[in-house]
């Protein structure tokens, strides 16, 4: 079962991702910051990140840059609700980028399509 680790400071958007990703068959881990994930991916060992960009206490951004130094095989996702961000030139380091909707089709198609790429490199 792929883990899933969703960072997001809102936390309807955690629970709703939790619920449905769940249901998908997923296991899913959540938090409200990006703060330390570097320790947080080594302890949980995420098969790919659902990271929000625009969070209170950290940019998404630059916790992407964080992840790619040292985990640069693990899929990550931007979702945001700016679709802004799509050409920031950070945002190019990210596997997929979806904007946040209630309706989570887009992402779990990306989720899907990222797991089965990373599975052919193995």
């Amino acid at each position: 079962m792929p883990k899933v680790l969703v960072v997001d400071d809102e936390e309807h958007i955690r629970m709703l991702y939790e619920e449905e990703l769940k249901a998908e068959g997923y296991e899913v881990v959540s938090v409200a910051t990006g703060r330390g994930i570097l320790d947080l991916i080594e302890k949980e060992k995420p098969d790919i990140i659902i990271l929000d960009i625009k969070m209170v206490d950290c940019n998404g951004l630059d916790v992407l840059q964080q992840v790619r130094n040292k985990y640069y095989n693990l899929p990550v996702i931007l979702s945001t609700a700016y679709e802004t961000y799509k050409s920031d030139i950070k945002s190019m380091a990210a596997d997929a980028y979806v904007v946040k909707s209630f309706d989570l089709t887009e992402l779990k198609k990306k989720i899907k399509q990222c797991l089965e790429a990373k599975a052919l490199e193995k």
